[in-house]
């Protein structure tokens, strides 16, 4: 009865601690690809590798392959999942989501290219947009831009909330903003500001 009784509870340990791991996973390399994606429509950049009929639903697909002995082997599968970490389905779309990245891709297409080409404003390295040189500018301008960027960075905050939400773990939002960082300062085009990690600005 002792035996059967560790037993079980040893069981029951694994069980627990493998479900925690899983819980705490966050799946890096596939929401850098969600936010590349996300990062290149709003940047309106061509997506020359891409193809439609591969992603139709708004989805990044990458499901994870269950062997057959995993299946028939609950031991194995639950601990060989919790080391193995399986890929995740990132949801890239929701009608919040949607509603930020428009509003994003419009801004992009009526004011914020310009400043970014004239290096008014640069990409901070925590996600965001800030001013950088705002000298050249006369003081209609000047109001001008500090508008652009609060609201630009207002819809930044919130998209990585949505990001985080969407995928139903509201907790992974520093994280979801750690991903776009990656990938707004990538996607950056030759000439423009960003910052980099020591917080010096320097030209792409």
């Amino acid at each position: 009865m002792n035996k059967w009784y560790r037993s079980t509870v040893l069981f029951s340990f694994l069980v627990v601690a493998a479900c925690v791991t899983i819980n705490v996973y966050f799946p890096a390399a596939e929401m850098e690809s969600a936010a590349e994606k996300i990062v290149r429509d709003v940047l309106q950049e061509e997506q020359q590798n891409s193809d439609p009929q591969d992603n139709p639903q708004g989805f990044y697909n990458n499901k994870s392959k269950t062997s057959f002995l995993a299946a028939i082997n609950p031991i194995n599968f639950i601990i060989g999942s919790a080391h193995a970490q399986p890929s995740a389905d990132i949801t890239l779309s929701s009608p919040a989501i949607d509603a930020i990245t428009a509003r994003m891709k419009q801004r992009v297409s009526d004011y914020l290219r310009e400043y970014l080409n004239k290096n008014v404003v640069g990409f901070s390295n925590d996600g965001l947009v800030e001013i950088v040189n705002i000298d050249q500018l006369d003081l209609k301008d000047r109001q001008a831009v500090k508008k652009v960027v609060a609201d630009e960075n207002r819809d930044r905050i919130a998209l990585y909330r949505e990001m985080a939400i969407a995928n139903d773990h509201p907790e992974w939002e520093d994280q979801v903003r750690q991903a776009f960082v990656k990938q707004w300062i990538a996607q950056a085009q030759s000439g423009w500001l960003y910052q980099d990690n020591s917080g010096r600005w320097v030209s792409k």
